[in-house]
């Protein structure tokens, strides 16, 4: 190549001069991905050998070249050389480069547009024609854009290093808008698309305006930059002067014999692990933890956890515990004063109590399990507990919980992990055996992140609690001194390994009289109080509180009950804010003039006999319920129909009930026919209460048998059990509440099944004075009890009914004959 060419001044390269038509030939270099501006010096890759003749032929002849920028992609589809605007330049020289390639050092000179090609081989040659600019905008407008473009750039080249002075010194002391812009161009970081843009701009007018919103847009990315840049040096500054600054601190404190702050704190928390007298493995563990705190950097971001973690170790109680009070006369006396009735907990209690006495050393504690209605008062019965054994108080509310971690904490490695609840309520007891309360244990959810009822295993298993491991403090705790106490509404969603850890104790509804006597000794004082009437000698009478119980609330317990005593209460109040006549003697009348009308009806039953009809028992969660059963057979073709939301089970105990009917159809003088002629209609009212079970087969089938053989159903009877289809009665539950729904119903007179004898020993005494309980075991037994008279044979509705019905048949068949 040196023997080819001789380096030439590109300075001294002449432009082109065009011929007549205003053209001329030159040759023609196509670039890649890279834009020469006019007025700038810089080097081009010369990768193609037509590229590089071009290139020395040039620098012989001492002609300019044309540099034309596209992109391989937007070559014509006829395989033609692309045309456009290029950038006439000047060789200077050719150098090699190590890849065995060549690059050349060109100076632009002016914007050309080629036209056509006139030779292809051995290189490009085109005819071009000088890019002439438009005509000139204004004057004023344009000065006005170069200086805010020239503002622009040395605001660039303030906040970015990348521009050199001689470049910065030529762009403040040009006015020419063409080089100006040129110039700028070249220095920028643009993309290729954004040059070959400029490239393409022949208006030097237009391409300042474009420079000076794309100087807008860098000078904005930089700003960003650069108050990022020092925001990260100020933070890094501060954190070094601090460093620098404590350990200077450290320095002048050892010269004084002082201690530093860091190392107060080390001692402190050393003090409060020896204070805590922790077990053996738990102080190895908070000394070993304490030895890593020491060795750490006091801006370490882990201090603040292993510091965390210690005052958790510490902080729980290991040791401290209250003495039980095992005064059974005492504790007696606490469970009476604070709770009315519940006889069966409170036998619990003292039970418990008493093995106390006799085996100090017992360090099990039961794990009971209270189980009823809302409002019959387990969550304050626990409190009683603990005021009776002298012990602190502490509950935890489990409804809606769903997460594992809430039982047995979040592992160490989680960023704000802590204890699970266990182990927060007990440090806030502060003591290792208080009585821990469960509440609401049926309430408990699951998800992905795990099952709490099977963290609740190990909680509640005496055989396992006393070494509970918690996955924060990871070290095992002592809860078999803890008394805990679970509440719940149901039992069916409970696991049924975590059912066998509980000992169940069931909360039945209470009864009228122990409504109106909770009612006189806990609830009527206790509203008195709060609404600031306890000195005014108000009376409620006892027919006022039955009223209340009976058609004002309807509940097992006695929460709605206090809420209408309030609601009474609120009345007089506001009387004597008012500076009223207000009565002292609350009767049913002045009642009924506060409430308004009643929502329920206290009896609900039927009072007179009829085909058909049959009373039923219900349990509720909320109490016993009278359930009325109809039964009406019409004309039709042997179907059942069953209304009123009746489940599954219910609709078996019905199919079960017309089975036995069928197999004992001559028994009751009810002829084959009527199953294949008539329809049975079954309905419960209050239809859009759902109703599930097979306690009310005994009366589904006494309706159907009414209304086949058109007996009459004692209407002062009511009655519960399942039936099979031998006729056999089978034992259900709810009976306390069943009894009880049909004495407040005012229905005296109740079957039950033989093997439910066993339940009656649940009934208060009072009510089972009151009423007359049959134990039945067969439907025999039932039907001579319930059934009256019927009809004599033949003379039944549903006799002349199907007699009819042949007689029309044989007409109609008379009929066809003829």
């Amino acid at each position: 190549m040196a023997d080819a060419t001789l380096p030439t001044e590109a300075s001294l390269v002449s432009l082109a001069v065009p011929e007549a038509d205003g053209t001329f030939a030159r040759a023609v270099i196509l670039l890649g991905s890279a834009v020469v501006f006019p007025g700038v010096m810089t080097t081009v890759s010369l990768s193609t050998s037509e590229a590089r003749a071009a290139a020395q032929t040039a620098m012989r002849l001492g002609e300019t070249v044309l540099l034309l920028p596209h992109l391989p992609m937007t070559d014509p589809a006829d395989g033609s050389p692309p045309t456009g605007i290029a950038t006439e330049v000047a060789f200077g020289r050719l150098m090699r480069v190590p890849d065995d390639g060549y690059v050349g050092l060109v100076q632009g000179r002016r914007r050309v547009e080629v036209i056509d090609y006139v030779q292809r081989e051995p290189y490009l040659v085109a005819r071009a024609r000088v890019a002439q600019p438009p005509a000139g905008a204004s004057v004023a407008e344009t000065a006005a854009v170069i200086q805010t473009m020239t503002t622009l750039f040395k605001r660039v080249s303030e906040i970015t290093d990348t521009i050199p002075d001689d470049v910065l010194f030529h762009v403040l002391n040009s006015d020419d808008p063409g080089t100006l812009s040129d110039l700028v161009a070249s220095t920028l970081s643009l993309s290729f698309e954004e040059r070959l843009r400029l490239i393409q701009m022949v208006d030097p007018e237009k391409r300042v305006h474009h420079l000076a919103l794309l100087l807008s847009q860098e000078l904005s990315m930089l700003e960003l930059k650069d108050e990022i840049a020092q925001q990260i040096q100020q933070e890094m500054d501060r954190e070094q002067r601090e460093v620098y600054l404590r350990e200077q601190m450290r320095v002048i404190q050892s010269e004084l014999g002082e201690q530093d702050f860091f190392q107060q704190e080390l001692n402190d928390v050393r003090e409060q692990i020896v204070t805590a007298q922790l077990p053996s493995e738990v102080q190895e563990r908070a000394m070993k933890e304490l030895s890593r705190l020491s060795i750490m950097s006091p801006l370490a971001p882990e201090v603040g956890m292993v510091r965390t973690y210690i005052d958790w170790l510490t902080g729980v109680p290991w040791h401290a515990a209250t003495e039980d009070l095992l005064d059974l006369k005492h504790a007696q006396k606490v469970l009476d004063d604070e709770h009315y009735g519940l006889p069966k907990v409170k036998d619990r209690v003292l039970e418990y109590i008493a093995v106390r006495q006799l085996v100090k050393d017992n360090r099990s504690s039961p794990i009971l399990c209270f189980v009823g209605p809302p409002g019959v008062g387990k969550t304050s019965l626990g409190k009683s507990i603990a005021n009776a054994l002298g012990r602190n108080f502490v509950r935890v509310s489990l409804g809606g919980v769903r997460d594992e971690a809430e039982i047995r904490g979040h592992r160490r490695t989680y960023i704000g992990a802590l204890p699970g609840r266990i182990l927060q309520t007990l440090r806030r007891s502060g003591t290792t055996n208080p009585v821990f309360m469960l509440d609401e244990i049926d309430k408990l959810g699951a998800d992905f992140r795990g099952d709490p009822a099977a963290a609740l295993l190990e909680v509640l298993d005496p055989e396992q609690n006393h070494a509970f491991v918690d996955h924060y403090l990871d070290v095992p705790y002592d809860l078999s001194k803890v008394l805990f106490i679970t509440t719940a509404n149901d039992l069916d969603p409970l696991q049924s390994a975590l059912l066998d850890r509980l000992e169940v104790i069931e909360f039945n509804g209470y009864t009228e009289e122990e409504k109106i006597a909770i009612a006189r000794r806990f609830l009527i004082p206790r509203q008195l109080e709060a609404h600031g009437l306890a000195g005014v000698g108000l009376r409620f009478d006892t027919a006022v509180l039955q009223l209340l119980i009976r058609e004002y609330t309807y509940e097992a317990g006695v929460r709605n009950l206090e809420r209408e005593i309030a609601n009474v209460s609120r009345k007089i109040a506001r009387m004597i804010a008012e500076k009223r006549r207000h009565p002292k003697r609350i009767t049913p009348a002045l009642v009924r003039r506060f409430l308004g009308p009643a929502p329920f009806d206290d009896l609900g039953a039927n009072d007179q006999d009829e085909i058909g009809v049959a009373t039923g028992l219900a349990w509720t969660p909320v109490g016993g319920d009278l359930l009325l059963i109809e039964a009406v057979v019409v004309p039709g073709k042997g179907n059942l129909t069953m209304t009123g939301s009746l489940g599954d089970v219910m609709q078996e105990s019905a199919q079960t009930a017309l089975s036995y009917l069928r197999t004992r159809a001559e028994d009751f003088g009810v002829p084959f026919d009527d199953f294949e002629g008539f329809d049975i209609h079954l309905h419960l009212p209050e239809g859009a209460v759902p109703k599930e079970g097979p306690s009310a087969g005994i009366t589904l089938a006494v309706a159907i048998i009414s209304a086949f053989t058109e007996r009459k159903v004692r209407s002062s009877i009511a009655m519960t059990g399942e039936i099979t289809l031998r006729g056999k009665i089978l034992p259900v539950g709810g009976v306390k509440e069943k009894v009880l729904a049909a004495r407040r119903g005012r229905i005296r007179h109740v079957l039950l099944p033989k093997q439910n004898e066993k339940d009656l020993v649940d009934i208060p005494k009072d009510a089972l004075a009151d009423m007359k309980i049959t134990l039945v075991s067969d439907m025999d037994d039932v039907l001579d009890l319930v059934l009256l008279e019927g009809p004599p044979p033949g003379e039944r509705r549903l006799d002349r009914l199907r007699d009819e019905k042949e007689k029309a048949q044989e007409e109609s068949d008379g009929d066809d004959e003829s």
